[in-house]
């Protein structure tokens, strides 16, 4: 069996599993929120657990090894639990904003209820019941992709752009104002033209292309001196051969224990 053909099996499995995040287009392309990382993950986490016959949410169990995987966190440290408690506290009290066809926005909370169980290990969270139509029952105008394409990014930008960019795919190219992105994407905190471009879109972009199954580029447009417009071409990947090498690389990571670096290996 060819490296391919085993990358392709690997990933049948992962899928198989419920692995597969699937978002409404809508809560990609018109909604404003901000979490972190570690927050953006669980959600991401969460949704992967999501059955295609689920006609409401339901607990969704996690482990706390587990959930120290996805939030990188080292699973032997006795503090976890006070910073468990804390992160869901954060992620409980967050919302996001959707904007309907209309033009109205309206604000959702991301999760219901959170239990945890110190005995066995457990964490059992529960979405928001108001997030229903943008998670349930999709039947079209939705995106579909791998949670194992995100778990390698570091940059809070990059799960953004990559769901964004994945939502357009099927059109192959998206085009976008600067300024819009930019709160979008919550990074006003980069006004500079510079710095946005730099830190979170080259950024975010190095991240899709080296981790995911597209790839993109950009052109950027004048409005007189200044930038104003970014035009992206998305492009899908058929031979997922290049990528076998980085999901082995975040299996590897996701089996030992969080927090402890991996040996190097002695050179030739």
């Amino acid at each position: 069996m060819s490296r391919s053909e085993g990358y392709k099996k690997k990933m049948e499995v992962v899928r198989q599993q419920g692995y597969d995040v699937v978002k409404s287009n809508d809560l990609i392309q018109k909604s404003r929120f901000k979490l972190t990382m570690q927050e953006q993950k669980i959600v991401l986490y969460l949704v992967s657990k999501i059955m295609p016959g689920d006609e409401d949410f339901k607990y969704y169990e996690m482990s706390v090894r587990d959930f120290c995987k996805v939030c990188e966190l080292d699973s032997e440290n006795g503090g976890n639990y006070k910073h468990i408690k804390q992160t869901l506290k954060n992620l409980r009290d967050k919302s996001v904003w959707v904007k309907d066809d209309s033009g109205k926005e309206r604000l959702y909370a991301w999760i219901d209820t959170v239990t945890i169980d110190e005995n066995d290990g457990k964490v059992l969270i529960r979405l928001s019941h108001t997030m229903k139509p943008y998670l349930l029952q999709l039947k079209e105008h939705f995106t579909r992709y791998s949670l194992y394409y995100v778990l390698a990014m570091k940059s809070q930008y990059s799960i953004k752009v990559y769901e964004l960019l994945k939502s357009y795919e099927y059109k192959g190219i998206c085009e976008f104002d600067l300024d819009d992105l930019r709160v979008r994407l919550n990074a006003e905190k980069y006004p500079n033209h510079h710095d946005f471009m730099r830190r979170v879109i080259n950024t975010a972009i190095t991240e899709i292309n080296g981790n995911t199954d597209i790839e993109v580029s950009y052109t950027l447009e004048k409005a007189g001196r200044r930038y104003s417009k970014i035009v992206l071409k998305v492009k899908a990947i058929k031979n997922y051969s290049h990528r076998v090498k980085i999901h082995e690389t975040i299996d590897e990571k996701l089996k030992r224990k969080p927090g402890r670096p991996r040996k190097k290996k002695a050179e030739d």
